[in-house]
């Protein structure tokens, strides 16, 4: 196997997916074979990794652990994120292992099937070590949640079983970052505490020579060293975002030429297919929160894709945003409907076999002449596609169940190994797509954007994510001991 060490939080949220993306961009400029790893992830913001000999196409991850791949340099394999659990509702989840679907289940059931998905993660484990110098694995939540604990397979449960030594990280950001460090260390049984290796203090704002004193009361307390104070990255705003917990901190942007509405829905699902948009120079990109209208000065709005496609559609209109976009469509402005947005955008969406829930149908947004129905097979693949609208090359993958019909699909916005994709209304003004991923193509997004009125284009949106790579590894080079943390992978 390879040397492996693992970062865990105080708790979510506190940038331990930057912190792993950018200690594998680090350890990579240091000539090591790396992979990242995260044994549990709960995310609707999912990726698509081949699995070789699948002809069905591949698996899903964490998008996550494909931004950790593309630090290591190395393609996303679905043993990077063994166990994936994409929320469905506020108590139930769809469970994928290994890429494929397991089923579904509600919190209290995925407790009780944690046992048995241990050993899927064990076997993920050891494939991604094969070959590699180091392997950096990510937690999820917090190793405090002992409640949680005999069961556990995402934090200490896997540390203890795997033999990795943790790294704790703390977010100085949200406040009580000693009671949080110190809390930790008082309440973990000793098992666990003897994995803690050390610490470091994440997002600090400012002088960081001004926690000299907390990082000295944090030793008296625990007795752990400290590997560093992480600044806030300024960088880590250009990468992927994970879930939609960073959602309410990107509710509005810096007003530009062209203004983007994005609906959160409640089930939101991909969002950082609107990544590349926000890249722009003249585009401001606004996500809508629940209870607040489109915001009508917008030249385009987006519709994501969605884990939950009938009930956001419902929640849709509860917040009286189908009006905001029939006034906003009337007034010949732009949408743009991707995965389950594309779905919304048609006539109905029927659930026959009850796929996502007890309501099996529900009136769409009447702004495509298509309809759809909802069928157990799921679509999981990377993409190679060429756009109908400018003739141009895309790039990207596709996750979604349904399949989408109607006579507005005779004008279709993209061609996929040689099959019609989405759909465009009479008037050009109104896209669906299947294709996550397509304002990723350079080329595609500077001629979109240009049809809108606005000069796009010129950004290589890769490698702007490269060099917020680089730029992450290098602040961490600086104000961690990256080396001590290196050297005690065992």
């Amino acid at each position: 196997m390879a040397k492996a060490i693992m970062l865990q939080g105080t708790g979510s949220d506190v940038g331990k997916t930057v912190l792993v993306a950018g200690l594998c961009r680090a350890a990579k400029k240091r000539g090591l074979k790396v992979r990242p790893f995260k044994p549990q992830n709960m995310s609707n913001n999912a990726a698509v990794a081949d699995i070789p000999g699948d002809k069905a196409g591949g698996g899903e991850i964490g998008r996550a652990q494909w931004l950790q791949a593309i630090a290591c340099g190395v393609a996303p394999s679905v043993h990077m994120n063994p166990v994936l659990l994409k929320p469905q509702t506020d108590v139930g989840a769809q469970v994928i292992v290994q890429g494929k679907v397991f089923g579904e289940a509600r919190a209290h059931d995925y407790q009780a099937m944690k046992g048995r998905l241990m050993d899927a993660v064990l076997d993920s484990w050891g494939k991604v070590g094969e070959g590699a110098d180091l392997v950096i694995v990510e937690g999820a939540g917090s190793p405090a949640e002992i409640n949680l604990r005999s069961r556990d397979i995402a934090n200490m449960g896997f540390a203890t079983r795997a033999d990795v030594p943790v790294v704790l990280v703390g977010d100085i950001d949200r406040g009580g970052v000693i009671a949080s460090v110190a809390g930790t260390h008082l309440i973990l049984p000793e098992e666990d505490r003897r994995m803690i290796v050390g610490y470091l203090i994440n997002k600090f704002r400012g002088d960081v020579s001004l926690f000299d004193d907390g990082i000295r009361s944090i030793e008296k307390f625990t007795g752990w060293r400290c590997f560093g104070v992480v600044p806030w990255l300024k960088a880590a705003a250009r990468l992927p975002s994970e879930d939609s917990v960073v959602l309410e901190r990107l509710a509005s942007g810096e007003a530009r030429a062209l203004k983007v509405a994005v609906p959160m829905l409640g089930r939101i699902a991909n969002f950082d297919d609107l990544d590349p948009l926000k890249a722009e120079p003249q585009v401001e990109v606004v996500f809508v929160p629940p209870g607040r209208p489109l915001p009508a000065d917008a030249g385009l709005v987006v519709i994501p894709g969605s884990k939950s496609t009938i009930g956001d559609l419902l929640k849709f209109r509860e917040n009286g945003w189908d009006r905001d976009l029939l006034a906003h469509a009337k007034r010949g402005g732009h949408v743009v409907g991707i995965c389950g947005g594309f779905q919304m955008l048609g006539r109905i969406v029927r659930d026959p076999d009850g796929i996502e829930g007890s309501v099996t149908e529900a009136e769409g947004l009447g702004l495509l002449d298509v309809e759809t129905v909802m069928e157990p097979e799921k679509t999981v693949r990377n993409v190679s596609a060429r756009s109908v609208l400018f003739d141009l090359p895309l790039e990207g993958y596709e996750i979604h169940l349904g399949r989408t019909t109607g006579p507005d699909t005779l004008r279709p916005s993209a061609v996929i190994n040689g099959i019609d994709d989405g759909a465009v209304s009479a008037d050009g003004k109104v896209i669906g797509t299947y294709m996550h991923g397509l304002f990723g193509a350079d080329d595609f997004r500077g001629k979109f954007l240009e049809s809108l009125g606005i000069k796009g284009g010129g950004i290589d949106y890769r490698a702007e994510v490269e060099r917020a790579l680089d730029e992450v590894a290098a602040e961490l080079e600086t104000h961690l001991d990256c080396d001590a943390i290196f050297a005690l992978a065992r």
